[in-house]
């Protein structure tokens, strides 16, 4: 089967079985090894994508359900310039990574929260960033998003817990 869909701004057409998982063909077909895999099975969010705008766990999403439509990985997230993404950018600063495996699908989780919620409140990332990080550095995950959107981090006694 051939699927043709857009992946960060450039058409590509994936070759293969059309229930062969998203993350695969990201990762071996165009080797964009940004994007991970963690559990397989949708529920830690280490292999998070957007698909037409909106996050989706790429490890349970058939290639034969993305035909036409647009794809962003971690590596789509930087300006044509070659600019960090603000999300990005606000990690770094918060020096959010521990082991860094989960990183790319927590940012990418991050933007889509973004740009759904415009300024999340620290209980709204809380509650909807829902990707596992096995180090547990949620506190710094919330730091940095609310200082993507320009907010100071507010001081909160509950860590967000990264619930699936």
């Amino acid at each position: 089967m051939t699927v043709e869909l857009m992946v960060n701004g450039h058409a590509t057409r994936f070759e293969g079985e059309s229930d062969t998982p998203l993350l695969w063909a990201i990762r071996e077909q165009l080797g964009l090894t940004g994007t991970k895999f963690g559990c397989g099975i949708a529920a830690c969010g280490a292999c998070t994508v957007h698909i037409d705008g909106q996050p989706a766990r790429s490890c349970s999403v058939p290639i034969g359900e993305v035909a036409g439509k647009a794809v962003t990985t971690i590596e789509g997230l930087k300006s044509p310039e070659g600019a960090l993404h603000p999300v990005q950018q606000a990690w770094i600063d918060a020096q959010v990574p521990q082991c860094g495996y989960c990183q790319s699908g927590q940012i990418m989780a991050a933007v889509a929260l973004i740009a759904k919620a415009g300024k999340p409140t620290a209980a709204q990332v809380d509650e909807a960033m829902t990707n596992i990080c096995r180090c547990g550095t949620y506190p710094r995950i919330r730091a940095a998003i609310l200082a993507a959107t320009g907010q100071a981090a507010e001081a909160s006694p509950q860590p967000a817990t990264g619930a699936a």
